[in-house]
């Protein structure tokens, strides 16, 4: 194993063990029951504000990173979505 594999696996590690009980939740104002985020032992976890004894899902930070751009290019949108479903039928 090479040492960014090795690093890679230590990151997931944390990440599965990461404890989140504690967590201080961020939302946008008056949005409490939707997208929620935290900051978390230089983890970023993220969970369904409707249900917060829920799942959260848990980044790295470069995963946080590469997540935010792709919501700011567009990446997510179903629109966006939609037209490239269109384009691969032709």
């Amino acid at each position: 194993m090479t040492p960014a594999e090795a690093a890679r696996a230590a990151d997931e590690r944390r990440k599965i063990e990461l404890d989140v009980s504690g967590a201080e939740w961020q939302y946008a104002p008056g949005e409490e029951e939707g997208v929620q985020i935290a900051f978390v032992d230089g983890y970023i976890a993220m969970r369904n504000g409707a249900e917060p004894d829920g799942p959260a899902l848990v980044f790295t930070p470069a995963e946080w990173r590469a997540f935010v751009l792709g919501a700011r290019d567009g990446e997510f949108d179903l629109e966006s979505q939609e037209n490239q479903e269109q384009r691969g039928n032709r």
